[in-house]
């Protein structure tokens, strides 16, 4: 009579006998991936951090001997159909940059700052290569956000996702004082509008941009645009851009009443999101640079003026609302640090809209 162990052994060695790796999970490819990505973590690691990486969650300690009343902000979101674009140019070491930013703008809006991240990256078949840039991406942008990449989660799962094909979604905690939180009630009439550049489209307006550039103009990949100077990937790839290091001590002073993101909805809709139901923001068309992706796109696919504030950013990532009184004061700060503004407008009576003049 056979023991349960021979029996256990016997059926291991079995070609019929199912596996986790015949059903499309390699763990061992798994452990390859995670071991790659380990010194990256370490890397944007200090002091708050308890703890190694590898632990069933990650651990942090926060200093909050500078906090009267410490309050914790979180955020997640994703890097939306820019993943296409990584997908057809094999680059991945950028997507990590646009999540870690998108939400690192995200907390600063609300007078927070980061205090660590975490990802999740899914993918149909693990491809340790693709997933130590994505975390090189990931690494960079906690970098520039003073933050700590403390953990995450890299999944495999056959038959979820198309070949060659993943979803990168970011979680981030921050921290703030919450007597220093930004309210709409501070937003007052007369407050100046400032806007600080964008780099590109950042992470919105990817699913329209698509489809002018690879199914009306029939453009591919690595196609070089004259109109852009740059090929396709290029202009596509742009990093989202994290305002962290310029407005940090604009955050941490009295000089700011509100701060906008301009994410998905544009300009038309998130500078609304900052206004209190009595004021409307006034914005002066012609004060700004439009970015010449944003030129590219209304001219070539005919959108309306209304469609493309509604869907991009048009050039303008980060607008600050700035009282009267110190609105020199913050405009000597930026432009002391070689930081390009746009005065936009002001805040002006109204119902809570955006008006554009």
């Amino acid at each position: 009579m056979k023991s349960d162990n021979s029996e256990d052994t016997e059926q291991s060695e079995n070609p019929k006998s199912l596996t986790y790796r015949s059903s499309g999970v390699d763990i061992d490819r798994a452990q390859k991936a995670k071991s790659r990505i380990q010194e990256l973590a370490r890397s944007t690691f200090d002091s708050g951090v308890v703890g190694e990486i590898g632990a069933f969650a990650g651990l942090y300690r926060p200093d909050l001997s500078n906090l009267q009343s410490p309050i914790l902000l979180s955020t997640a979101d994703g890097v939306g159909t820019k993943l296409k674009i990584a997908f057809l140019s094999g680059i991945h070491d950028t997507v990590g940059i646009d999540i870690v930013a998108h939400c690192t703008n995200d907390l600063l809006v609300q007078g927070g700052f980061p205090l660590f991240f975490l990802d999740y990256i899914g993918m149909g078949k693990l491809e340790p290569v693709v997933v130590e840039q994505i975390v090189q991406g990931l690494a960079r942008g906690c970098k520039q956000s003073q933050c700590v990449l403390l953990g995450g989660e890299t999944a495999e799962m056959p038959g979820f996702y198309r070949e060659g094909e993943y979803d990168l979604v970011g979680f981030m905690v921050g921290i703030s004082d919450e007597f220093s939180l930004f309210q709409p009630d501070q937003v007052e009439k007369g407050d100046i509008l400032i806007g600080l550049p964008s780099s590109g489209l950042h992470t919105n307006g990817y699913s329209l941009a698509r489809k002018l550039f690879f199914e009306q103009e029939k453009l591919r990949i690595d196609s070089h645009v004259e109109e852009l100077g740059k090929t396709v990937a290029e202009e596509l790839l742009t990093p989202h851009r994290n305002y962290l290091p310029i407005i940090k001590e604009l955050i941490r002073g009295d000089d700011l009443h509100g701060i906008a993101h301009v994410t998905g909805g544009g300009i038309t809709d998130n500078l609304a999101r900052v206004l209190p139901k009595h004021l409307d923001a006034a914005v002066q068309g012609g004060t700004w640079d439009i970015l010449p992706v944003f030129r590219y796109i209304r001219e070539r696919g005919k959108v309306s003026t209304e469609e493309m504030y509604r869907t991009f950013n048009m050039g303008v990532g980060m607008i600050l609302v700035v009282s009267q009184s110190r609105a020199d004061r913050v405009q000597d700060f930026l432009a002391s640090r070689d930081e390009r503004f746009y005065l936009l407008g002001e805040d002006i009576d109204g119902s809570g809209e955006v008006r554009y003049l």
